[in-house]
């Protein structure tokens, strides 16, 4: 991830990381890039809630998608993964708190 992370994308991070769907999509795109038939045929879910999922993680810069023309001429909207690496300790929460735009229920 990036060094200047604020705390709201910090949270959209975790949040797009707290789902076992998500944890397996990002297992899979570790290995190869795929299109998003091949990804819903391997999770055993349908597209639309396939795609819910990949935008999550889309979101919070993850992973990216791309459309290509296959030689038959259909369009097939690829995944692959962006390199990260999430360093989380009490420290970097403390810093990035402050920069919370989020607002807690009741507040």
């Amino acid at each position: 991830m990036k060094d200047n992370m604020t705390g709201d994308e910090l949270l959209k991070v975790l949040e797009a990381l707290s789902n076992p769907y998500r944890l397996q999509i990002i297992s899979i795109l570790y290995q190869e890039r795929q299109y998003v038939s091949q990804l819903a045929r391997h999770l055993g879910i349908s597209r639309p809630l396939l795609y819910l999922h990949l935008q999550k993680l889309e979101e919070a810069n993850l992973l990216i998608g791309h459309h290509e023309i296959s030689k038959n001429g259909k369009a097939m909207k690829f995944f692959e993964l962006n390199s990260f690496e999430i360093k989380l300790t009490e420290q970097i929460i403390a810093q990035l708190s402050s920069s919370l735009t989020k607002k807690r229920k009741g507040d």
